[in-house]
């Protein structure tokens, strides 16, 4: 896991280098173990390494072949390396045991569709320049970021860069820091989710997930959607009984667990106690890990709500005799750690636990550099509440059933909330709903709105919480449930068995086999950060100062009257996930400035 930037130079230009050392100073925290840069003339690559694989020297980047002019940089791991090397070491000669070259290995061998042979997280830059291109992949999910940015020397754009964050590419310098009018409507649509291609800003875009883009020397460039499950029952599936299917499910998160031990760095587990983070744990006992590490974190009780689950995470540490760590955090050390949160968001996150996981990621990373967690299980089988009224509706009642109890505002209330100058004419968000929701291949409503989360919303929500917030302080963070074997064979299964018993019913049958049977029987629980749900102080004031700063009243993005109302009534206004709306907006209000945006 590293951070990874570059820049791309057209029509005979030089690539900017000391852009390229910039941006790669600016992610020391992604990758503490050393940093590296190449300057290929049109083409420049930089990376930060966090040593995960062959922790010696010979498997530093930006890693070259120079016989073959190749250069390459990436961020990720690559779980199946050594079946890789295994595979193209008879062809190819080996330098050093890292992923990297195994990676490098096979571009030479199968050029673009090196990608089909990949299991892993992963954000790669090939420069090939025998082909004069330079080929940019983003993983099947979108565990690992990519941000691309067109830097604009007079009237046409001559460069493309690129970088593992958002604020890389700002320290490059030259990039259109304007708001985004159509980002900012999702912003306030859909939980502070803004899914790619978009960001907050009118200059940088992400590459999407399951994306190969190739960009030529003359600036011409193209995009390969190189995945994509499909959401419907498969003749091979037809005689499979509701217990084939368990089976199923339970090898494929089996080898997605084990999968995930491969380091050369000892792999622990954050453990919320709640059935995902059990159930990876139960995986690797039985594949005989001994000694396991976990890590539960808690906070003070606030308005009447509980701010720990550490009961049920000493269950399930217990059970399996791991080293557990308990992390209390009371609300005076938490205040002053939001605004390091804050710094480390790629963009705007108003989610209430991203601090906490970013805290939570402080400690682990004083015990590992590598951990396992639950995160994408509840988009992949169905575990939030508004997936079960899905399962009872027709195809076509698939964007309404989703509408009503996800999106946090209507168009209406989100002009009612803006300056005049960044309304947008029709509801944009809306638009993006309903032509992902057409989309063949998800044959019944519950297909369609799980695919909706797990191929676009969920990369921009917790996929990009975790990443952000565990690489802040060089802690590798693994996701089993977003395997792409499993989430493949999920997007098959019949939706009754994800739908039932309020959600995750077939990760919960397999729980009842593995766990106690108090962790898979208690009511669904969240990350809980009381103190964020509901404000006070010193959080009420934090959120007035960014509110009422300079920078925000220049800005004038929300309208005076709805913030004063807002801040008379801090705890009154909740989206329909419960989140507080006033925190939402103070959130992007902080980001923008903390980065110096505007």
């Amino acid at each position: 896991m590293c951070g990874i930037a570059g820049e791309i130079a057209f029509r005979g230009k030089s690539a900017d280098s000391s852009a390229v050392t910039a941006m790669v100073a600016a992610m020391v925290d992604r990758g503490p173990d050393g940093s590296g840069t190449w300057d290929g003339g049109w083409a420049a690559l930089g990376h930060r390494r966090l040593s995960i694989i062959d922790l010696s020297d010979a498997g530093a980047q930006p890693m070259l072949d120079e016989e073959h002019d190749l250069a390459l940089t990436f961020n990720g791991c690559i779980y199946n390396y050594k079946e890789l090397r295994t595979q193209l070491e008879a062809e190819y000669t080996f330098h050093s045991t890292s992923d990297t070259e195994a990676i490098l290995r096979a571009y030479q061998k199968w050029g673009e569709d090196f990608v089909h042979h990949l299991v892993g997280m992963f954000a790669i830059a090939v420069v090939d320049g025998r082909q004069g291109k330079v080929v940019l992949v983003r993983d099947r999910l979108g565990i690992k970021p990519l941000y691309v940015s067109s830097t604009p020397d007079s009237s046409t754009s001559d460069r493309v860069r690129f970088a593992s964050s958002l604020p890389a590419l700002i320290q490059g310098g030259g990039i259109d820091t304007g708001i985004d009018e159509v980002a900012l409507h999702h912003y306030l649509s859909w939980h502070s989710i803004i899914p790619a291609p978009r960001t907050i800003l009118r200059g940088v875009k992400k590459l999407p997930a399951a994306t190969i883009r190739v960009i030529r020397r003359d600036g011409s460039s193209t995009d390969r959607r190189y995945w994509q499950p499909e959401y419907s029952r498969q003749d091979r599936f037809a005689k499979w009984t509701d217990a084939d299917w368990q089976d199923a499910i339970h090898d494929s998160l089996r080898v997605a667990v084990k999968r995930r031990t491969v380091a050369d760095v000892p792999v622990g587990v954050l453990l919320s106690g709640g059935l995902d983070s059990s159930l990876l744990v139960a995986l690797l006992a039985e594949e005989g890990q001994h000694g396991l590490s976990t890590f539960s974190i808690g906070f003070d009780d606030v308005g009447g709500a509980e701010g720990d689950e550490f009961q049920y995470s000493d269950v399930v540490a217990r059970t399996f005799g791991t080293r557990h760590e308990q992390l209390h955090i009371s609300t005076a050390d938490f205040a002053p750690a939001v605004d390091a949160a804050v710094a480390a968001m790629s963009e705007p996150m108003a989610s209430h636990d991203v601090t906490a996981f970013h805290l939570l990621s402080r400690a682990v990373a004083d015990h590992v550099k590598v951990v396992q967690c639950g995160q994408g299980a509840d988009e992949v089988f169905a575990g939030y509440a508004y997936h079960q009224p899905a399962a009872d509706v027709g195809r076509d009642h698939a964007l309404a059933s989703f509408r009503s109890a996800f999106v946090d505002r209507s168009h209406a209330q989100i002009v009612d909330c803006l300056e005049p100058e960044w309304y947008c004419e029709r509801d944009v968000s809306e638009d993006v709903l309903a032509s992902n929701m057409a989309e063949p291949g998800a044959d019944t409503a519950l297909d369609a709105i799980l695919r909706l989360d797990t191929h676009l919303l969920m990369v921009d929500d917790p996929v990009k919480r975790l990443d952000n917030m565990s690489m802040a302080w060089g802690l590798e963070a693994r996701v089993p449930f977003l395997d792409q074997d499993l989430v493949q064979l999920a997007a098959a299964c019949p939706p009754h068995l994800k739908a039932a018993q309020g959600g995750k019913a077939i990760l919960k049958d397999l729980g009842r086999k593995l766990l106690p049977n108090e962790v898979v029987d208690r009511p669904k629980g969240y990350f809980p950060v009381p103190a964020l749900q509901h404000l006070e102080e010193p959080f009420l004031s934090m959120v007035e100062d960014a509110l009422h700063a300079p920078e925000a009243k220049q800005r004038r993005l929300f309208r005076p009257d709805y913030i004063q109302g807002l801040l008379a009534e801090p705890n009154r206004r909740r989206t329909r996930g419960n989140s507080n709306v006033l925190w939402q907006l103070a959130v992007l209000e902080m980001w923008l400035q903390r980065h110096g945006v505007g």
